[in-house]
């Protein structure tokens, strides 16, 4: 199907970012590994074996790896180096669970907005109201279209600490939720339900949004829910990511 570019781009920031350190960049391209499914749960690795593939020193690969430790994604073995973390679905439900309240909150701020769509809505508008032959088919972009879909939401509603806490929820689930997208049918339905919660905040059908959104959600929570082992390792060999 075609797709343009153009469709999948984002605002840029305001401001130039402060250059990454080599830590940050060792943590950025290990989180992609484990959202990729390079590193699947249970995997076992070492920081010799990081620092060789890298081609980096020892110092930024142990702040990476204490950094992603913190937020759940690995574990350090006695003796024995690193493992990336199983599934923690009671966690996930716990995210998904919040990631709900943001949303709904923002969508409540959105519908009592009076006047025309802002430009965000907008750009929204241009990437999901569109006829079925434009409809992205790549599995990793709409995974990341979809999340985009959803930040943009938050952020249109206009309260920066609300989008702060749901951007951090968003990257904590990144790594299941883009097998929401392994099958078409998911495509379809993410494009069909992303429509129908568009039009309702167009709409300022504040009730009609919420309930949209929530069963949107609840969905792709279920859908999580049935995530095997064959499925994650399905995921590396399609190339999800």
């Amino acid at each position: 199907m075609p797709t343009t570019s153009k469709r999948r781009s984002t605002p840029h920031a305001t401001r130039a970012a402060t250059p990454p350190s080599r830590a940050d960049e060792v943590y950025e391209q290990l989180k992609r590994d484990i959202a990729d499914f390079h590193l699947l749960p249970g995997d076992r690795f070492t920081e010799n074996e990081l620092c060789e593939r890298l081609h980096v020193s020892r110092t930024p690969v142990r702040q990476a790896l204490i950094r992603l430790q913190q937020e759940g994604f690995v574990e350090v073995l006695f003796r024995a180096g690193w493992r990336v973390l199983p599934f923690d679905f009671n966690r996930f439900d716990q995210l998904y669970d919040l990631r709900m309240l943001l949303e709904t909150a923002a969508v409540q701020r959105l519908c009592a907005h009076e006047g025309p769509p802002g430009p965000l809505l907008q750009g929204l508008k241009d990437l999901w109201l569109v006829p079925a032959t434009e409809r992205e088919s790549d599995a990793a972009a709409v995974a990341a279209m979809d999340e985009a879909f959803h930040q943009t939401l938050v952020r249109a509603a206009g309260n920066d600490e609300l989008a702060r806490v749901h951007q951090d929820v968003t990257e904590r689930i990144r790594i299941i939720r883009r097998l929401d997208f392994l099958k078409q049918m998911r495509i379809d339905a993410t494009y069909d339900e992303h429509a129908k919660i568009l039009r309702a905040v167009l709409a300022r059908n504040a009730d009609r949004a919420s309930l949209l959104l929530r069963t949107h959600i609840q969905t792709s929570q279920v859908e999580v829910r049935k995530i095997t082992l064959h499925q994650v390792f399905l995921a590396r060999q399609t190339g999800v990511g």
